[in-house]
């Protein structure tokens, strides 16, 4: 799996020429993007979040738009209209900034439902339907939304639906005390965003995402994440358990995670790793679970911690 870890490299390296450590969260990102996914990061303000993005988008020649989130934004304002074009007596269809290869979502509990509710068709189908007519939406294409957790003052919570259609959610937590340092010492003259050159084109990426398909992965293992899945369904505190679409996305996350560490089959380890961002924020807690920091990883880290690991001598008897 040359290319998937030689491009993650790359990316990398280049994306830590602005943004000091969060090595976990740009490894996210990159398997969001091979994966054909969209993430939510959610932490509280001028912890970065769009600075990363905004070097992630730049270290890949792909089309990158920012939609800011507000009040008054509306559906038409993200997919686009049917203009009537006086000139020419007739209608011209202008598409919104949600076509693009990178789709920066800033602030996306801003926005009233109404308006959130037009990002459902393209996050799913990759494809937006203005006033009839069927527009797709380019290849790769990666919502990459952020949100403030602490906020409550003219904002809306995501709906189940729309936080279930996100591949992964993450964090970028605040800086260690090195780690700030380096970012002051960084950023004291000049940013260092302005000056970052892409180092992978749109082909580069999808020849990467064509090569997850011959990443091998054992029935016993699918198996182990069809266990952990249908244990959230059943977990104490959990109303809503995943749905199938977090077990296949566990399963195409497991398959990065294993060509980056230059594996061409998967292990359960490469599962454990990618669970909890993959899982976690798809699961509907109980109101008093809720009350509890970080209750949905609580429960999938329980869940992986508790599930028998696939081994050559208990396949059959665990998993019926």
């Amino acid at each position: 799996m040359e290319k998937i870890n030689e491009l993650y490299k790359k990316l990398s390296e280049n994306i830590h020429k602005v943004i000091v450590g969060k090595d976990e969260t740009i490894r996210l990102l990159y398997i969001s993007l091979l994966c054909g996914g969209h993430i939510l990061i959610e932490d509280v303000p001028g912890t970065g979040k769009t600075m990363l993005v905004k070097s992630f988008a730049a270290s890949l020649a792909c089309d990158c738009k920012r939609i800011q989130f507000t009040p008054d934004l509306m559906p038409s304002d993200i997919t686009g209209i049917n203009y009537y074009n006086m000139k020419t007596t007739d209608f011209e269809l202008i598409k919104g900034p949600i076509f693009a290869n990178i789709v920066l979502a800033d602030e996306i509990n801003r926005a009233t439902p109404k308006t959130q509710s037009g990002l459902l068709e393209c996050m799913e189908e990759r494809q937006a339907t203005i006033e009839g007519i069927r527009c797709p939406c380019p290849e790769p294409f990666m919502i990459i939304a952020t949100q403030n957790p602490l906020e409550n003052m003219g904002t809306f919570p995501l709906p189940e639906a729309q936080i279930d259609r996100f591949f992964m959610k993450c964090s970028m937590s605040y800086p260690k005390f090195n780690e700030n340092v380096d970012i002051l010492d960084r950023f004291n003259r000049s940013n260092p965003l302005e000056k970052l050159q892409p180092i992978a084109s749109v082909s580069d990426v999808l020849e990467a995402q064509k090569e997850l398909a011959d990443i091998y992965i054992h029935r016993d293992l699918l198996k182990y994440i069809t266990f952990i899945i249908e244990a959230t369904r059943s977990y104490q505190s959990v109303v809503l358990g995943s749905s199938p679409r977090g077990g296949l996305a566990l399963m195409r996350a497991a398959k990065c995670m294993a060509a980056i560490e230059g594996r061409k089959y998967v292990l359960p380890d490469d599962i454990k790793k990618v669970a909890v961002p993959t899982l976690a924020h798809r699961l509907m807690m109980t109101s008093s679970a809720r009350l509890k920091l970080n209750a949905g990883e609580e429960v999938i880290k329980d869940i992986v911690e508790k599930a028998p690991v696939p081994t050559e001598t208990v396949f059959d008897g665990v998993y019926v």
